[in-house]
């Protein structure tokens, strides 16, 4: 069966948004523990590239499978689980990269590289990072993972904080984000 992306950000409201959320599928990997520990010979760029024995993996359904199955724990390690065993996975930067975000009603959706979308909210947490001179905006996806906006998804969302005000926050499913570093 091929793959079909979900429609662009700009053609979906909120509820449409929503819908595509809940309809992920994922694996339960939150109930998984299992014993075996391994290396999976695996890294994800800061730009987000995947690799396996360092060249990069192509096949983006690839990438979207072994995202699915990926989680951080907390000393800030990233794991691949699955029911038998888990194995290690580098992250230069983040485990996600954030390709766009919309407005939409009183929330902000965001496309990730892996085409899934994430409305940021009490659950999925915008985070600032880094420093003035330097920013660096963060979004919780889920297990602990965390998808960077890039340079244009970044800018996307500063215009929206400027059209609703002058102090660089914007606001999504009744959760207010500064954007600023502290």
């Amino acid at each position: 069966m091929p793959y079909e992306p979900p429609p662009h950000l700009a053609q979906l409201s909120l509820a449409e948004i929503a819908e595509q959320v809940a309809a992920r599928k994922l694996p339960p990997v939150e109930s998984w523990d299992p014993q075996q520990v391994t290396d999976s010979f695996m890294r994800i760029a800061a730009d987000g590239t995947w690799f396996h024995q360092g060249d990069p993996i192509r096949r983006q359904a690839m990438v979207r499978a072994f995202a699915g199955l990926l989680k951080r724990d907390d000393a800030g390690h990233h794991w691949l689980v699955t029911p038998f065993e888990k194995s290690a996975i580098e992250v230069e930067d983040a485990a996600f990269i954030a390709v766009d975000v919309a407005r939409r009603d009183e929330g902000l959706a965001f496309r990730l590289n892996t085409d899934e979308l994430v409305i940021a909210g009490p659950e999925n947490r915008l985070r600032a990072a880094g420093d003035a001179d330097t920013p660096a905006l963060y979004l919780q996806v889920r297990r602990g993972c965390e998808a960077r906006l890039n340079r244009s998804t970044y800018q996307q969302l500063a215009d929206i904080a400027l059209n609703e005000g002058d102090d660089w926050t914007v606001s999504s499913m009744g959760e207010t984000f500064s954007l600023l570093p502290q």
